[in-house]
């Protein structure tokens, strides 16, 4: 990848290893050398081994279980089931992320049971837990529980919301769990009627999975008497301490979650699981030490969280100088069989994430939230937000495209220009700052936007088509407070002890980069620790691009706690009173002179055991809390692809991208977390999806046989760069950057595919856009494909 960022650029410091250096990632010497410590590695003596016996239905009645053979195979322990957690009173597992609604709606709410009780509703559904002395003799004892089912209609999304579909939750009065829908319905309807142009788009944005390098896993053993420490992948451990506790009727302060270093998590590691209070249930049944961990096809293709998928029709109208005048989107999105922790996120975003960076006066949508007989559905890197700008970035290169306008020129018509900030959207958010159209100039030089009409020729030359796309972005980051604290220890060096999570975004370096610039102190002096609930006081983790806004100012808020009381025993040390103290480059001096002590000098005087005053305590640690208000990180992305006419095949052969994250901590990691999500946005566009057939809602990509993502061949080199208006919503002016690839990507490779493909009369694409597609796309509508010489 090549990256262009200019030191002075940023508007930060640029202290060697400071807040906008390129400072390697620490943490990762351990995992490239094997030295990690994820869940699997954690082992106990006399360790048990659970494995879940799963629904092999989509949709059925559970008539009987038989256990006996089970329970008699060698080296089983015990066997649970969906009765046994009826007699032991467990408690069903909340949906916490539910959304308000309006006084008198109608919704469906419900619980999910740990093991399926009367029915199962999903291929891959919990049946029983199985635990025996090794993983081959409980798949051994799976092999003969007997499990008679009465096969039901099963849904997908394409069919649920149909007059006579079968219903997922024979209590409910449909399929639809909840409905949503904001803006003026009436004054959109107006603007649509005084409309010169209608641009009108119906797609399908299909499911798909996360595919963490890490599968889900799971460990518990007793402590003492009633306490136990829970092993487990999240990367929320509170929410899964508070909602495991809650199932099993537990104290909190009887339970320690530890979720150490996690291999990727995007969302779907965010959720609770029923394995997470089944491991938990068999340590403290059968007073064994209990580990589980997903297999790829067996488990995690089946039950992981899936995310995105929607069915959308939209609409545009514009003006006579082709001006957005309001938008119009009504979405059927899949909640998959049961509510996920974070099941009314996708729904929420949907309906305020449409603006973008564009001035839309009206906007109005209805989402309508659908049970059907699949894996839950759940927060995935963006949570419709990247589903949101694709069907926007779409609608408007389709207008363009109608009216006979360049694609830069809609555009410019309708950015929300920089002196317009703040500006607030039909969505409800204000936007504080931003320079979108700096943005897309940047990006249209970078991407020598200019000299394409010369490289598509070289293209046809080669019997190939070639297409240039582009996609603007905006959308909302940053989530609730959060809390971090900071001790010092009696020689200086510092632990952090965060309230966010890191799952592979390299916490253990931005923070020591941040605490290194406000204390001076060395990043080899610091340690981090997260994810433990004896260490760490409370956390909400880390999603929705929240740890650097939220987390980096309460580190911030710490950083001058620390400061503070540094200050008081400075003052006492160079009998000086605190108000004359300052504070810098690693050292508390007396204002106006050179009398100064060190940092490590009074951390080591705050314990002194005798002759400090008793009003200054003892130690320097601090604490902060930061209530983390929205940001709004944007940019634009451009993308050219050659497609093989013959074949289908497509290559994206380049993507340019500009982004606006205001400061970034570390330009490093920042374009390992573009690369990423690009690479995921990539794999959405041209390969990915969780397909169930539809009539009997069995998985079809059951493994990576069958789910296609990207590969290193797949990805192009990256132009990147970087236009920065740091926020002042938050200390530190960050924006967020982690979702900016996979926001943007999708639609803007779609429609350098549609501009390939329009002078063959191609006018959509589905996506996935597989050359299959593609190939049926050219040929079906009789024309030819071009020849090379």
């Amino acid at each position: 990848m090549e990256r262009r960022v200019h030191p002075d650029s940023t508007g930060i410091c640029t202290h060697s290893l400071g807040i906008g250096a390129c400072v390697r990632r620490v943490e990762d010497r351990r995992f490239v050398t094997g030295q990690g410590n994820f869940v699997d590695d954690v082992s106990f003596p006399n360790a048990a081994i659970a494995y879940v016996v799963r629904s092999p239905h989509a949709h059925a009645k559970i008539v009987r279980i038989d256990k006996s053979a089970a329970l008699q195979a060698p080296g089983v322990i015990g066997v649970l089931t969906g009765e046994d957690s009826i007699k032991e009173g467990l408690g069903e597992i909340p949906c916490p992320g539910f959304p308000a609604l309006p006084d008198g709606a109608r919704f469906h709410r419900p619980l999910r049971p740990v093991l399926a009780k009367e029915f199962v509703r999903h291929v891959g559904d919990c049946v029983a837990l199985i635990v025996a002395e090794t993983l081959q003799q409980a798949k051994d004892a799976g092999e003969l529980l007997v499990v008679n089912y009465e096969e039901l209609p099963a849904v997908t999304v394409v069919d649920a919301l149909a007059e006579d579909a079968s219903r997922v939750w024979r209590d409910a009065h449909s399929n639809i769990s909840f409905q949503l829908e904001r803006g003026d319905r009436q004054a959109v309807d107006r603007a649509f009627a005084s409309a010169a142009h209608v641009t009108r788009l119906r797609l399908h944005y299909p499911r798909v999975t996360a595919n963490t390098i890490e599968p889900r896993a799971v460990a518990a053993c007793r402590e003492t008497g009633q306490r136990f420490s829970l092993y487990s992948s999240s990367q929320t451990p509170y929410r899964l301490r508070e909602t495991v506790c809650r199932v099993l009727g537990m104290s909190e302060l009887d339970l320690r979650v530890v979720s150490p270093d996690v291999g990727g998590g995007f969302g779907m590691k965010g959720q609770v699981y029923p394995e997470d209070v089944l491991v938990l249930w068999a340590a403290r049944k059968f007073n064994r030490p209990v580990k589980w961990r997903a297999e790829r096809s067996a488990d995690s293709m089946t039950s992981d969280a899936h995310g995105r998928h929607q069915m959308v029709e939209a609409q545009l109208a514009l003006d006579g100088e082709a001006r957005i005048l309001a938008l119009r989107s009504s979405l059927a999105i899949d909640l998959g069989a049961y509510l996920s922790s974070t099941a009314g996120s996708a729904p929420n975003n949907a309906t305020t994430s449409l603006s973008s960076a564009y001035v839309i006066p009206l906007i109005h949508v209805v989402v309508r939230a659908v049970f059907t007989n699949t894996a839950m559905m759940a927060s995935y890197r963006g949570t419709a937000k990247p589903e949101a700008s694709f069907v926007v970035e779409r609608l408007v290169d389709k207008a363009a495209r109608e009216l006979g306008i360049d694609p830069v020129d809609m555009r410019r018509r309708n950015l929300i220009p920089a002196s317009a900030m703040p500006h607030k959207t039909a969505g409800g958010f204000v936007y504080d700052c931003g320079d979108f159209n700096g943005v897309l100039d940047k990006a249209l030089k970078l991407s020598d936007w200019a000299g394409f009409a010369a490289r598509r020729a070289q293209s046809e030359a080669r019997g190939l088509r070639r297409g240039i796309g582009l996609a603007m972005h905006c959308q909302r980051a940053g989530n609730q407070s959060e809390r971090m604290e900071i001790r010092v220890a009696p020689n200086g060096s510092l632990a952090l002890h965060l309230g966010t999570h890191s799952h592979g975004q390299g916490h253990e370096t931005v923070f020591a980069q941040m605490v290194h610039e406000w204390l001076g102190v060395g990043i080899d002096d610091v340690r981090v620790f997260q994810g433990d609930t004896d260490r760490v006081l409370f956390g909400r983790g880390t999603f929705s691009q929240r740890s650097m806004l939220a987390g980096g100012s309460a580190l911030k808020l710490a950083a001058d706690d620390v400061i503070k009381k540094g200050k008081r025993i400075a003052g006492w040390m160079l009998e000086a009173a605190e108000a004359d103290i300052e504070f810098a480059a690693g050292a508390f001096r007396v204002k106006g002179t050179d009398r100064e002590v060190s940092f490590k000098a009074v951390a080591g005087k705050s314990y002194q055991g005798q002759g400090v005053p008793p009003e200054l305590n003892v130690g320097l640690d601090g604490t902060g809390s930061h209530p983390g208000p929205y940001t709004f990180p944007n940019g634009c992305m451009i993308c050219e692809v050659e497609i093989d006419p013959e074949t289908g095949a497509v290559s994206v052969s380049r993507l340019c991208s500009v982004d606006d994250a205001g400061v970034i901590i570390n330009p490093m990691t920042f374009e390992g977390q573009l690369h990423g999500s690009t690479a995921q946005g990539l794999g959405e566009a041209l390969l990915e999806q969780i397909l169930y057939e539809r009539q009997t809602g069995q998985l079809i990509t059951g493994s990576f046989t069958d789910y296609a993502m990207p590969r290193a061949d797949n990805m192009p080199p990256i132009v990147s760069d970087v236009h920065p208006v740091p926020t002042k919503t938050n200390l530190l002016g960050v924006k967020g950057g982690a979702e900016a690839g996979n926001v943007a990507a999708p639609a803007a490779i779609i429609n350098a595919i549609i501009d390939a493909l329009a002078p063959l009369g191609v006018e959509d694409l589905p996506i996935p856009a597989t050359s299959e597609r593609i190939w049926r796309a050219i040929h079906q509508r009789g024309i030819e494909p071009a020849t090379g010489p």
